[in-house]
């Protein structure tokens, strides 16, 4: 069964980019400036109030690995071991068309909270962005064959409490790919600052540490 791990990194739109009536619709629980700060950091976390900076893929049989990021520049270069290969567009567009080509090749996509965040974000992004879909990310939740989500498996479908991929890469002796002081809160000032490469490289880190997690759950926790 040939497998393939992915990841997206987001960025919310600023609020002030929204009309007048959705800023209230979006600030409408929001009665403190602790709540509105929330508000706008969890802007992230939605197809319809962010974009995609970052998508990258891992092929844990093969150890290779493609990144498409955002950029001002159209780049390609490959990390330091020559595995990964790091592939820049302009827009989020393009990097989307890209996902869509590789995806369907593999058999079973490998994710870490996929279910609830990354799948529904890019089927989403693509539909509002007019970009044509070509596999269902949503499929029957209880079949890992198909869609193996780390989050849910370790967690027995939710049976327990969820921890971060952060935390589950330190408890299975992973390295985290927080250890380099860059964590997804941080994706607005690396992009601001353009510093794509980093998002880059840092999105590219966390399909690694799910790449691994995804090994230790195969061994030890696979009852398929």
């Amino acid at each position: 069964m040939s497998k393939i791990v992915f990841d997206i990194e987001t960025m919310g739109f600023p609020l002030e980019s929204f009309d007048r009536d959705t800023q209230a619709y979006l600030l409408r629980f929001a009665d403190s400036d602790e709540k509105v700060e929330e508000v706008k950091k969890n802007l992230n976390l939605h197809a319809l109030t962010a974009q995609i900076l970052c998508i990258a893929m891992h092929n844990p049989d093969t150890g290779r690995g493609r990144v498409f990021y955002r950029s001002e520049l159209r780049e390609e270069y490959f990390s330091k071991d020559n595995k990964c290969q790091f592939v820049s567009d302009l827009t989020e567009e393009e990097i989307l068309r890209r996902f869509w080509d590789v995806i369907p090749k593999y058999d079973q996509f490998i994710t870490f909270n996929g279910r609830s965040f990354d799948c529904p974000f890019l089927l989403m992004r693509s539909a509002m962005l007019g970009v044509h879909t070509t596999r269902n990310l949503m499929p029957y939740r209880y079949d890992a064959d198909i869609h193996c989500d780390l989050l849910e498996q370790l967690t027995f479908y939710q049976s327990t409490r969820r921890f971060s991929l952060d935390f589950y890469s330190k408890s299975f002796g992973i390295e985290s790919p927080k250890s380099k002081g860059i964590t997804g809160l941080d994706m607005r000032m690396l992009f601001e600052e353009k510093k794509y490469r980093a998002i880059a490289e840092y999105c590219y880190g966390d399909v690694l540490a799910t790449a691994s997690l995804h090994k230790k759950w195969y061994d030890y926790l696979n009852f398929h």
